[in-house]
């Protein structure tokens, strides 16, 4: 990350209000215990990984991913199902950075396709 002095780690439970933040500007209302409870549930599944960006000791940035059986192949592939940067901590490398640490994770898996959910607005 760019100058950010920030870091990037894998999710915790005591993440959720800075994770409902970031729903909230990705256009999906969430409060602080809602998030607890979806994250409680994300984080007790070994097919989801969730990694954080640090800044000043707050979550600026967030990745979610899912590795799943194919239809198509014989072996697994992944899925990005989310991807936010908090609106202050924009252009500084984080989402890039949140990328990267999925696509170590993914290779770490033996992950060689990915897909990637969005939303037409965006």
């Amino acid at each position: 990350m760019q100058d950010t002095g920030g870091s990037i780690r894998d999710a915790e439970r005591n993440d959720a209000p800075g994770l409902a933040l970031l729903m909230c500007e990705l256009g999906y209302e969430t409060g602080h215990t809602e998030m607890e409870t979806r994250l409680e549930l994300i984080l007790s599944h070994p097919a989801y990984e969730t990694f954080v960006a640090i800044t000043g000791g707050s979550v600026c940035g967030m990745i979610g991913t899912l590795t799943y059986p194919s239809y198509e192949h014989k072996d697994a592939s992944g899925r990005i199902l989310v991807l936010a940067t908090s609106s202050t901590a924009r252009c500084r490398g984080i989402g890039r950075a949140l990328i990267a640490t999925a696509g170590k994770d993914f290779a770490q898996r033996g992950i060689r396709r990915v897909s990637l959910d969005t939303r037409l607005t965006r």
